[in-house]
């Protein structure tokens, strides 16, 4: 499912990402290592956003960033993700690792125009699909569903 997902958010090298949801940090680094790699010069790299609404899994998810190297290119945020984090917004890309009740309005206002959004949407323990959305230049929204999925509700005052 990382694979799919990090496929379907079209990753280059130079792009600034938001995740929301960072579990273990796993996925993050796998960001990272898309839009800064390791052997890229710093000057072209981007940088990934991930912000975990459980306490404990931030801790956790910072001590394996930092472990596996990506400190300098992951920034964990302790907070509600279904929010967002406007601090560093637009982000040319997003990520939701939790399912949605629906796309939340306040990821699509931090994607800049041109960006990709891919989360799974649907009911905790029941129906989800996996979306990806669209920005368009103009700021409307196209949406694409990729199929079924089965992910934790997205927790906060944009989730469950």
């Amino acid at each position: 499912m990382v694979c799919i997902m990090n496929e379907e958010l079209e990753l280059e090298i130079g792009l600034k990402v938001l995740e929301v949801g960072t579990g273990s940090g796993y996925h993050a680094c796998t960001i990272a290592e898309a839009v800064a790699p390791s052997d890229t010069s710093k000057e072209k790299w981007g940088h990934v956003w991930t912000v975990e609404i459980i306490p404990q899994l931030c801790k956790l998810a910072e001590r394996n960033i930092r472990k596996s190297g990506y400190s300098d290119r992951v920034t964990v945020i302790c907070g509600d993700g279904s929010l967002g984090y406007p601090e560093e917004a637009p982000y040319d890309r997003i990520l939701v690792t939790a399912a949605a009740p629906d796309i939340p309005d306040t990821l699509v206002e931090q994607l800049k125009p041109g960006g990709v959004m891919v989360l799974p949407v649907g009911t905790p323990g029941g129906f989800q699909e996996l979306v990806k959305v669209y920005k368009k230049p103009n700021g409307s929204v196209e949406t694409k569903y990729l199929g079924g999925v089965a992910f934790v509700p997205l927790r906060g005052r944009k989730g469950w």
